[in-house]
Parts: structure tokens; C-alpha cells; sequence
């Protein structure tokens, strides 16, 4: 290449922007992930992965009634022959088909720790032994038949099934769930006797609607069992559109203890709740008090579920305490249902259930049409053999003499015209080849048939076995005529349908072992809101809360001047009289509420906990204040730039740990806030100027900056900046008639009654404050 051409473009190259090139190769492989991995084909209801591991562990010749194999073994023969992608992933895709507790209809029969309902993995592959089970084998029934198409490998070396035959609708018996890309599915397994009902009404009725199918499908047949409290109307608009969600709670009972007392037990836990992931959300509601009629929990269990809830006290209600659990805990879940399935496995499509099982039947159909015409093809080969046999028992010592003397008997036994003793008549009828028109006298016989001839053994060539030959091929011819009628005629195909299905219904169907449904259905009943405080024992604290904010509730009303232990570095800052029916208010100096209840404080025989672990407050925040809550009353709140407002205390309640904003500060802090009790307002700032105007003066609002209580001059700072001369040092409420009091040094209180002289308009910067008034500026 010469210089003047060495920035040509080559000829050979292709340029596309990149837009294009991205989207068309992320396309690819989206659809790729739809199609290969994520959604489940609603013929078979089984993604790829599956279906190449129950097709390996068939070619294995893993039946259910046969040996077990090592998964080890299993799971590499799927990667190394259909499926290359990591071992750990089939074993994971292969365990689930095995486990009980995730699969209604389990496909694979393990041997060995294949995982439990606590959500402990499975043991390692090279542990654990598995074969096949009666469903996985229903379901691959026909594929010795040409059932169903076959395809390359992804190396071309071997074939597998592009889906299954399919005896029984398993995308709504054993359900599937995944994520592609853009799309996801959620399919709940369901009674395979009930799905069967189903399509055999559908099959009376293909018109039959949506809502018809609800009288044979109530709703989804969890493996875990469980009790459905969803609206059967709520039901039935997610069949009918494919998304929905469904309420499923735990199953309970009430065991009388004696003498009043009683526990509840839990014996099935909602579908896909780890157990373990479980008690430990309980234990969790426990020691946080968040359902205080809960005292204790235990888990019971053995081979089956056991989980024991005891009650605070005898004289709560069982259903009032599971209604709060099934609110605060996974007692009660909502399953999310995405009927999102491949049709035909190529196009993705949410469907109804009447289109799931409308797609079963149409595949049964095709199913059972090419496993007809393969049986015909079968017969047709056969009855051609026969043929060729009752020639040769016609006309066997002609037979013998072309083996015994000709030199190429192959071509002798095709080149004779057997015509004559081929329409000769027999001792029991007179036969005539369907493979005669009638038309050509000569009888000759086919290559098939002259290798049959010559395959032949010696011990056939007896008058019985001619008798057998002569009895078989009316047998076949009678098939024959039954295959080509059924052929010719819709009806009776589905009526075929129908019977297998009957068939499968009475194999899987609910008087089998595992078929009864175990999932059942109930209403809701609606649990009234009981106040906390009605479920809380009213008994009285003290509240402790330290200089770095550890807080505590010790048992009953402590002297508040009491020593008490604090860690090293810590000292006393908040200490007050409540009940443990009490809800605090901590007011942080980021202008937010923060909600506690009482009872759930840590006791008092240690140093209590750290108040940031119950609430979100930030490390920059620092608690200004806490208060115990009263109903219907007012707080006045303050930021240190002397803006502020009056909230009523019912507005500041925090729902979550994050807490509420209340009082914005963009420069500042929030710096006080007190309960009002009185008609007018006293502010003082740092540098001592003491203000009071009316209270009516204050906005009532529910959030924001507020208004400006006091004035403050700004001054140049060190840095050369503009500052506050002093800020926000306090503020308090009072009854003008009554006079505002502070505490004096010495413990001496002194009350102001006339304050004419520091009344002014609000926002003022006021005077210098009272004689008498503490130097730490604070309404003490």
C-alpha cells in the first residue's frame, strides 16, 4: 500500500452509524434472552433450559420407576450436549425442578439435600442423586412418535426438542417466573385436576368465556399451601387479562393451652417466604414492640411447618393479633401474577388463562395428528411386510429353492411374479394385498419386503406363525381405517384429546398422592384499627436521654435529679416522667419531627441505644428537643435566625423512621420549640434583647420557613463576612394577665407581671431583658 492510498477506506468494509449498530445488536439480544432463557413456551410450560434437562436425563434413561444418577453427571451432560452455559446455573435450574416446596408437580425425583423451605441451597452437584418423575415423563410422551419438531444442537452434533408433547397444561401447574429484557413473567402454579376440568369443558365449548372457566379454576394451587383471601371478582379480572396480583396468607390454628391460655400456630406459610427469612422478620416485631400483643415466637418445626406466635397476655384477640402480623410481616404476601408466555415459542404475548390452555389444546391436536400419521406410516411399513411374509408362506418352497440356489436371492424373490398363489385363497379367507389396485395381474414383492424375507428365521416357517402373520394384519388393517377416520374428522380428534386427558386427570388428578388441592380460599376479615395504647400496658417510665443521644426507658417514675450511669465521655441531657403508652416528639435541629413510641424504648439496666439506630437522623443533626406527645395541642418552633411559626402537634406525627419536615432552615438551625400555653409570645436572642408581642401574631401553618419572630443586626464578621450580632437564644409562651416567670440564680423564681415595656410589634429587635433575667438568655 502506497502512501497516497493509505487513507482510503477499504473497499471491503461496511460503515452504519452507531445508533444503528448498537440498537440493532442490543435488539438481537434482547430477543435472543426472551426467546432462549427468560419466558417459559406455553405449549410445554417449560424454558429451554428445562426442557434440555429432562431431555438429557431421558436420553440417560432416568425413568421413574429406574435408578438414580448423580446430578454431577446430569447437569454435565446437559451442558456438554444442549445447553453450554455455567454448571452451577443447570444444577440451580435442575434442583428447582426438584423441590416440593416450588414446584406443584415436582419434574425431577431427588436424592439427596436438594435445599428446604428455610432457603438453605442445595448440597454440591457430586452429592445429590435424581431421576425422572411420572409427570416429567407425561410430559416427553410421543417424542419417539414425531410428535413435536426436533432441531440442531448448539454445535450441530446431536438433536433436541424444539418443546415438549405435553400430557397436561404444566405452565399453569407448575407455574414459571423470569425476567427478559423489557419483560417479565410471574405465572402462579395451579391443580392440575382443576386445569383439566378446564380443558375439558373448553374442548365441549370453545367459545366458552373467561368467566365460565372460574367454576373449574377458583384460583392458583400453591405448593406451600396456604389460604387465598383475594375477591373471587379480583380473581377473575387477572385470568381474564393476565395481571393481577393475588393476597395469600399463612395458614393458622388457635391450640388451647388450658386455663385461658392459648398460642397460635402456623402449619403453612405463604408460597416462596423463606422460613427462616420469616422468623426472623417475627423475631425482629418482637423485640421492636411494633406489634406489641406479640410477646414470643418459636419455630417448631420438623419435616413440617411449625411455628408458634404467644400472645402478650390471654385476654388478647388471635384474630386481632394476626390481623397485625399478616399486615407488618410475610404472613400475608400479594403473589404478582404476569401471564407473559411465548405462543407458538416465538411471539411473546400476556394472555389470558382461556388463551394458555387454549394454546395446550391446539398443541394436543397437533401433537396427536403427528403421532397418527407416524402411526400410519408405521403400519403401512408393516402391513407391507406382512405381505411379503404371507407371500412367502404361499408360496414357501419356491421361497426356500431361490435362497438355497440362486446367486443374488434378493434380486430372484423381486424379480418373481407371485401373482397366481398371492390370490390364492387360504383356509381362512381369501386375501387380496391392499397394496392392489386391482389393475396390474402382476405381483411382485419390494425390496422391504424381499429383505424381510431373507431376515426371516427358520423357526417362523411353521402353519401358526402364518396364522399369526394373517391375524396381526387384520389387526393393523383395522387400526389403519381408525387412524384415517380420525384423521378426516375434527370431532373425533377431540374427543381422542379429551380421553387422553381424562387419562393424565386420572394418573395427576386430585385422588392421586399430592393431587389434592392444598391451597384454599377464604374472605378477609377486615381487622379494626385498635389504637396502640389500647394494646400497650399502661405502666410509668422515666425517659433518659444522654449528651451524645443514647437513650433509655427505666421502670417507673424515678427521682429526676438521680445519678445515673452514663458511658465515658457522656452525661445527662433529657430526663422526663412518661407512660409507656406515650409517643415522643424529637425535634432535631434540621427543623424534622421524629417519631418513638415509649414502649418500644430499651430498658434501663443498661445504658439504653443509640437514638440515630431507631430513627434516620443525620450525623450533622443534633436533638434539640424532646417532647411527649399531646393530642390536640400547639408548638411554637424556632430557627436560630429568629424565623418560626405554630404547628399543631397532631401535624408533626412521623409515620417512618425518615421523620417529618416541619421547619425549613437554609442558613440556620432549628433552635427551639415549646408547647404553647398562653396568649402571648417572649423572645430573647443571644446577646440579651427581650422581645414579646401577641401570640394571634404567629401564623399557624403545617410546614414551611415561618415569619420573623426577632431582629437581628448583621455585622462584619472575622472573615470579613456578614453575621448575625448574637441569634436566637429562646423563646416561650405565656398569659399576659399571669406574667412570664424564669428561674434566678440560687433556684429563686421571679415573675414579671407588667411587660408593657418590652411589648412591641413582632420582628422588632427589642430591649435589654429584665433585671433578674438569667445570663444564659434561656426561659428557665
Amino acid at each position: 500500500m502506497t502512501e497516497d492510498t493509505a487513507d482510503l477506506p477499504n473497499p471491503n468494509d461496511t460503515t452504519e452509524t452507531l445508533r444503528h449498530a448498537i440498537g440493532e445488536r442490543y435488539l438481537t439480544y434482547a430477543l435472543s434472552t426472551i426467546m432462549n432463557r427468560a419466558l417459559p413456551d406455553a405449549r410445554d410450560g417449560l424454558k429451554p433450559v428445562h426442557r434440555r434437562i429432562l431431555y438429557a436425563m431421558r436420553e440417560l434413561r432416568l425413568a421413574s420407576n429406574g435408578g438414580f444418577r448423580k446430578s454431577a453427571k446430569i447437569s454435565g451432560d446437559v451442558m456438554g450436549n444442549y445447553h453450554p452455559h455455567g454448571d452451577a446455573a443447570i444444577y440451580d435450574a435442575m434442583a428447582r425442578l426438584a423441590q416440593d416446596f416450588n414446584v406443584r408437580y415436582p419434574l425431577v425425583d431427588g436424592q439427596g439435600n436438594f435445599g428446604n423451605i428455610d432457603g438453605d441451597n442445595p448440597a454440591a452437584a457430586r452429592y445429590t442423586e435424581a431421576r425422572m418423575t411420572a409427570a416429567a415423563e407425561a410430559l416427553m410422551e410421543g417424542l419417539a412418535e414425531n410428535a413435536v419438531d426436533f432441531r440442531p444442537n448448539y454445535d450441530g452434533t446431536l438433536d433436541e426438542p424444539v418443546v415438549f408433547p405435553a400430557a397436561f397444561p404444566n405452565l399453569l401447574a407448575n407455574g414459571s417466573s423470569g425476567i427478559a429484557v423489557g419483560m417479565a413473567t410471574n405465572i402462579p402454579p395451579h391443580n392440575l385436576h382443576e386445569l383439566i376440568d378446564a380443558c375439558l369443558h373448553l374442548i365441549k365449548s370453545p367459545n366458552a368465556a373467561d368467566d365460565t372457566l372460574m367454576q373449574y379454576i377458583p384460583g392458583p394451587d400453591f405448593p406451600t399451601g396456604g389460604v387465598i383471601v383475594e375477591k373471587p371478582a379480583s380473581i377473575a379480572e387477572t385470568y381474564r387479562t393476565g395481571r393481577g396480583s393475588i393476597r395469600l396468607r399463612a395458614r393458622y390454628e388457635v391450640e388451647d393451652l388450658g386455663r385461658g391460655q392459648w398460642q397460635v400456630v402456623v402449619t403453612e406459610i405463604p408460597y416462596q417466604v423463606p422460613k427462616s427469612r420469616l422468623i426472623e422478620k417475627l423475631a425482629e416485631i418482637v423485640n421492636t414492640k411494633k406489634v406489641p400483643l406479640l410477646a414470643d415466637v418459636r419455630d417448631e418445626s420438623a419435616d413440617d411447618v411449625r411455628i408458634v406466635l404467644e400472645p402478650r397476655a390471654k385476654t388478647v384477640d388471635p384474630e386481632v393479633m394476626m390481623g397485625m402480623l399478616f399486615r407488618n410481616s410475610d404472613l400475608e404476601i400479594r403473589f404478582s401474577v404476569n401471564l407473559n408466555v411465548l405462543i407458538d415459542g416465538l411471539t411473546p404475548k400476556v394472555c389470558s388463562v382461556k388463551e394458555v390452555l387454549r394454546a395446550f389444546l391446539d398443541h394436543r391436536r397437533d401433537v396427536l395428528l403427528r403421532r397418527s400419521q407416524f402411526r400410519l406410516e408405521k403400519i403401512d411399513h408393516r402391513l407391507e411386510v406382512l405381505e411379503g411374509f404371507i407371500i412367502a408362506f404361499l408360496n414357501l418352497d419356491r421361497v426356500i429353492d431361490i435362497i438355497r440356489y440362486d446367486d443374488d436371492p434378493k434380486r430372484a424373490l423381486m424379480a418373481e411374479d407371485w401373482a397366481r398363489t398371492h390370490v390364492r385363497a387360504t383356509n381362512e379367507k381369501d386375501y387380496v394385498s391392499p397394496l392392489r389396485d386391482g389393475t396390474d395381474p402382476e405381483v411382485s414383492l419390494s425390496e422391504v419386503q424381499a429383505e424381510a424375507i431373507l431376515n426371516m428365521r427358520l423357526r417362523s416357517l411353521r402353519r401358526l406363525e402364518e396364522l399369526e402373520l394373517i391375524a396381526e394384519r387384520d389387526a393393523l388393517m383395522e387400526e389403519r381405517a381408525g387412524i384415517e377416520d380420525l384423521l378426516d374428522d375434527e370431532s373425533l380428534q377431540w374427543k381422542r384429546i379429551a380421553e387422553q386427558l381424562r387419562e393424565t386427570r386420572k394418573q395427576f388428578g386430585k385422588d392421586s398422592p399430592g393431587g389434592a388441592r392444598r391451597t384454599t380460599f377464604a374472605e378477609a376479615g377486615e381487622v379494626a384499627d385498635v389504637p396502640l395504647e389500647a394494646m400497650i400496658a399502661r405502666e410509668p417510665i422515666t425517659v433518659v436521654c444522654s449528651q451524645m443521644g443514647w437513650i433509655r426507658a427505666m421502670t417507673g417514675h424515678v427521682p429526676l435529679d438521680r445519678d445515673l450511669k452514663f458511658k465515658d465521655g457522656d452525661g445527662p441531657r433529657f430526663a422526663f416522667h412518661a407512660e409507656t403508652t406515650d409517643k415522643l416528639l424529637v425535634f432535631a435541629s434540621n427543623g424534622r419531627f421524629y417519631t418513638l413510641q415509649a414502649s418500644t424504648l430499651p430498658g434501663g439496666r443498661g445504658m439504653g441505644e443509640p437514638l440515630r439506630l431507631m430513627v434516620d437522623l443525620p450525623n450533622e443533626a443534633q436533638i434539640v428537643d424532646i417532647l411527649i406527645h399531646r393530642p390536640g395541642g400547639r408548638l411554637i418552633v424556632a430557627s436560630s435566625e429568629g424565623d418560626g411559626f405554630v404547628v399543631p402537634e397532631d401535624d408533626v406525627i412521623a409515620q417512618t423512621r425518615a421523620g417529618k419536615q416541619v421547619l425549613n432552615v437554609k442558613d440556620g438551625t432549628a433552635r427551639v420549640v415549646r408547647r404553647v400555653a398562653g396568649d402571648h409570645v417572649a423572645v430573647v436572642s443571644e446577646n440579651g434583647r427581650f422581645l414579646v408581642f401577641a401570640l394571634e401574631d404567629l401564623p399557624e401553618m403545617g410546614r414551611g420557613k415561618g415569619v420573623r419572630l426577632q431582629k437581628y443586626r448583621k455585622v462584619i464578621g472575622r472573615q470579613g463576612t456578614l453575621e448575625l450580632d448574637g441569634g436566637l437564644g429562646d423563646v416561650t409562651t405565656f398569659d399576659w394577665a399571669t406574667g412570664l416567670s424564669w428561674t434566678m440564680g440560687g433556684g429563686k423564681t421571679r415573675t414579671e407581671t407588667d411587660l408593657t415595656d418590652w411589648k412591641a410589634a413582632r420582628g422588632g429587635v427589642g430591649k435589654r431583658a429584665p433585671h433578674g433575667f438569667p445570663k444564659s438568655n434561656r426561659f428557665e
